[in-house]
């Protein structure tokens, strides 16, 4: 199976590192997640935007992992932000851990996350 970038010559190119639309021709498997948050396994949150969001990413990966998916399966990426931080740090976490690949991805910033230490959350979905 094989998820493929649509990104119309009649509209306007992406803003950044990723696909105006996935295309998904017969999945077998989907992973929808949660917001995953920036704490890590042993429980602590990292101060920094950029340590919060490599902590993200840390755990999507496990959690693709763990359903025997790879980061290219991504087809969709949320992703909420706290209002004035540094965009910067939370998209280059996104495109390393993607490592050139590109899905279809949505930036939200908003006032306030669940907890205060946070600064960024990201939901995914993945096909294969």
């Amino acid at each position: 199976m094989t998820n493929r970038g649509i990104n119309p010559s009649a509209i306007a190119a992406p803003a950044a590192n990723y696909a105006h639309a996935m295309l998904v021709e017969q999945p077998s498997r989907w992973l929808h997640t949660s917001g995953v948050v920036p704490t890590a396994a042993d429980g602590t949150t990292p101060p920094d935007v950029g340590g919060q969001a490599r902590v993200v990413w840390v755990n999507i990966a496990a959690m693709l992992t763990d359903a025997d998916m790879r980061p290219d399966d991504i087809v969709s990426v949320t992703t909420y932000a706290v209002s004035g931080i540094d965009l910067g740090p939370v998209m280059s976490a996104r495109d390393e851990f993607l490592d050139g690949h590109l899905a279809a991805s949505t930036l939200v910033t908003v006032p306030e996350l669940a907890q205060p230490q946070w600064l960024v959350e990201v939901a995914i979905v993945a096909a294969d």
